[in-house]
């Protein structure tokens, strides 16, 4: 994850609500336009509450493209490439990037120094590369296998596996301190666990809600112990390897969340 432009205008003390948590979200995790409303330093307690709905209109699009091109006759697998494609506009690439930083580091250094150092280099080694190809070929087959057989539970299940990502990713915020003082997690401050659970219970009600039609409850419990373990997993893995979170490794996350979320529920669409 990448914070906000320094040289944007902050907003003064105020501009609560959903409104503005929303629009914080929007900003935060993806490239969408929000209006011209002064930017607010990014807070994680904020943001968690609102994600869900934040990560609703970030995969709308993308989600409507893969639907959409199918229907109008393209190859599933096509549609789901120009969908995936859309998403990474959409989001700004942040899952990718930030899931490419994470296994460079993680496992490019030898010391705690080190591996944060590699995150923070922009330039992608040979397992960045790896995981970032990866993640994209997972995404395109998964969607394009459903998709071929009915797009709009595709849509609908891609849309539920990016919501719960982004939502569960952001349990290393609420589990791990920051690595680093002057990343971007450590600028939108430690996640409290109460805000963190109004938004998982939401992001779970949503994948109930999307991906309940398009698979079975079997699918859906799959899905969830799938996501959990991942998410236990990173965490454990972070905090050995890194003694913390980063921006990147809450990104990288997102990512493996995502792909878990719809491992779970393919096999049963």
């Amino acid at each position: 994850m990448k914070p906000e432009d320094p040289s944007s205008p902050r907003a003064p003390a105020g501009g609560l609500g959903l409104r503005a948590d929303f629009i914080m979200a929007l900003r935060f995790f993806s490239r969408l336009p929000t209006g011209d409303s002064l930017h607010q330093t990014p807070d994680l307690g904020r943001i968690a509450m609102a994600l869900p709905l934040a990560s609703a209109a970030i995969g709308s699009g993308p989600a409507l493209v893969l639907v959409g091109g199918v229907l109008v006759g393209l190859p599933s697998y096509f549609a789901a490439a120009l969908a995936v494609g859309a998403m990474v506009i959409a989001s700004g690439a942040m899952a990718e990037d930030a899931l490419a930083d994470a296994a460079d580091g993680l496992f490019g250094g030898q010391t705690i120094e080190r591996r944060l150092d590699i995150m923070k280099d922009s330039r992608h080694g040979t397992y960045g590369v790896a995981a970032m190809c990866l993640f994209l070929l997972l995404r395109v087959t998964a969607l394009g296998a459903v998709a071929a057989i009915n797009p709009l539970a595709a849509g609908a299940m891609w849309l539920a596996a990016s919501i719960v990502a982004r939502s569960g990713a952001l349990w290393v915020a609420v589990a791990l301190p920051p690595a680093r003082a002057d990343g971007a997690s450590a600028t939108a401050g430690r996640l409290p666990g109460r805000s963190f659970a109004v938004g998982a219970v939401f992001a779970v009600v949503l994948l109930f809600l999307l991906g309940g039609p398009a698979t079975s409850l079997v699918g859906l419990g799959v899905a969830l112990l799938l996501a959990l373990a991942i998410i236990a997993g990173w965490t454990a893995l972070c905090r050995r390897l890194v003694g913390g979170q980063t921006g990147d490794l809450i990104g990288a996350l997102g990512a493996l969340v995502e792909i878990a979320v719809l491992a779970g529920l393919v096999p049963f669409a």
